[in-house]
């Protein structure tokens, strides 16, 4: 009786220390960390694997070391040229020290949320819209900077900061299209410009070629109506040279002025000799040539319209 009573204590007290034992074991996975607290005093960090703590009496938290992703809500803020815009980021952190993510901040996700919204504002804040715009990466490396230095007590490692997305509002949208537009077509406007000058330039030194040799100038016109016989036309133009056109339009300026010049007057007929210079007064409404007259006196007064008598009696 006596031996089955010890028996039966001797097991209950080995299933007990056995319970005890498996109580205290703690398995912690590979991507993990298990922080250990023995009567609220920090132990450290354990693991990955099966260890032992002392139970009832200790407590363990466990810490995941992977790399966390925190998509940030969108963030509205001014930028440095007074320019209201909403950007949202996401951000890669890890806990490198579980001990401290533990012991030194209430909640590690909550607290790199908050700051990292924070120093996200500010810092665009510091530049203006086409920064932001055109050096994303540099905005990046800053934040990321930032965000490293802040959270380094709380055992957070920082890896990378990427600005997602940045809204704009409608009316900045349109400016910057028609600013874009505008960009574009000076472009190409100072291209054709460059095309033409070169084509000119080309053209010159071509002309400049040719003129040394006639003959290259006719094998040219040749060239092209083979170019333009191929092409099936039912006109041909033919270009002259200039050679073959100046005389013919030589002539034709000598014919037109000719044409239109004055015509020289007339020669006035001889005078008979004794014929006074002038006509007499009553011939000077007539138009026509006085004939001869005698030498004699004349009479001033009217002549009479009846016949002139015959000085030969």
């Amino acid at each position: 009786m006596d031996s089955t009573a010890l028996a039966a204590g001797i097991a209950i007290v080995v299933i007990i220390l056995i319970l005890f034992f498996l109580s205290g074991l703690r398995i912690v996975n590979q991507y993990e960390r298990g922080v250990i607290f023995v009567l609220g005093r920090l132990i450290g960090a354990k693991g990955p694997g099966v260890f032992w703590v002392p139970p009832f009496i200790s407590r363990m938290r466990k810490i995941d070391l992977r790399i966390i992703t925190i998509e940030l809500p969108p963030q509205e803020t001014v930028t440095r040229d007074n320019v209201t815009v909403r950007v949202s980021a996401v951000v890669y952190f890890y806990v490198v020290d579980p001990n401290n993510a533990v012991n030194n901040v209430l909640d590690y996700y909550r607290a790199t949320v908050q700051i990292a919204q924070t120093t996200l504002r500010n810092v665009l804040g510091q530049h203006e819209l086409d920064e932001l715009l055109a050096k994303r990466e540099q905005i990046n490396r800053a934040i990321q900077a930032i965000l490293d230095e802040s959270t380094e007590r709380w055992g957070i490692k920082v890896t990378a900061v990427e600005v997602k997305d940045v809204e704009l509002p409608q009316t900045m949208q349109r400016a910057m299209a028609k600013q874009a537009e505008a960009e574009r077509e000076k472009r190409a406007k100072v291209l054709m410009a460059q095309g033409e000058f070169q084509a000119a330039q080309t053209l010159a030194d071509a002309a400049a070629l040719i003129s040394t040799e006639p003959a290259a100038l006719q094998l040219r016109y040749l060239q092209t109506l083979t170019e333009i016989a191929t092409e099936k036309n039912s006109t041909i133009i033919f270009p002259l040279p200039m050679d073959l056109v100046e005389p013919m339009s030589r002539l034709l300026r000598h014919a037109a002025d000719s044409a239109g010049a004055p015509v020289a007057p007339t020669q006035p007929l001889a005078r008979p000799a004794g014929a006074p210079a002038t006509p007499p007064p009553g011939a000077a409404g007539t138009g026509n040539i006085p004939g001869p007259t005698s030498a004699g006196p004349t009479s001033a007064g009217p002549t009479s319209a009846g016949p002139t008598p015959d000085p030969r009696g």
